[in-house]
């Protein structure tokens, strides 16, 4: 077996980063192809229309995945200033939910279920809420000095 030159072995190389770029640019199209086929195909099953709970399912799913990714990949250092995030997060969600509740209150009329996810929701932000003060406060103590 002959031994490559370094020019062959460049040019190997080259033609081999070629082929994949174009092998690369074949799957694209193929998939480009695809996903319009089933983009018209969907537009025409349903009339164009996309249900807005569909579309607002779809949404909660992404975020909840985006949600697990991201709290996974927090190192530790990080736990505490994340856990204040999310306890500011959580105020605001008390204030939605207490305008869910007392939306009668205010004036308004609204459906019992939403009063009622509104106090669920309250109830669990609430818990976050002093479920993390309680997690920062043992992080935190974890740095002060035993004596």
């Amino acid at each position: 077996m002959a031994e490559l030159t370094p020019d062959q072995a460049l040019e190997r190389a080259r033609a081999a980063a070629e082929a994949a770029r174009e092998s690369a640019n074949a799957a694209q199209s193929y998939a480009d192809q695809i996903a319009d086929s089933a983009g018209v195909a969907l537009h025409g099953a349903t009339g164009g229309v996309i249900d807005p709970f569909v579309f607002r399912l779809a949404i909660f799913v992404l975020a909840v995945f985006v949600g697990y990714y991201v709290v996974w990949s927090v190192t530790p250092a990080l736990h505490t200033p994340l856990m204040a995030v999310t306890n500011a997060i959580s105020s605001v969600i008390v204030v939605g939910a207490l305008l869910a509740v007392g939306v009668e209150l205010a004036g308004g009329s609204g459906p019992w279920w939403a009063r009622a996810f509104g106090f669920i929701a309250l109830v669990l932000a609430s818990v976050n809420i002093f479920g993390g003060f309680l997690v920062t406060e043992r992080m935190l103590g974890m740095y002060k000095k035993k004596g």
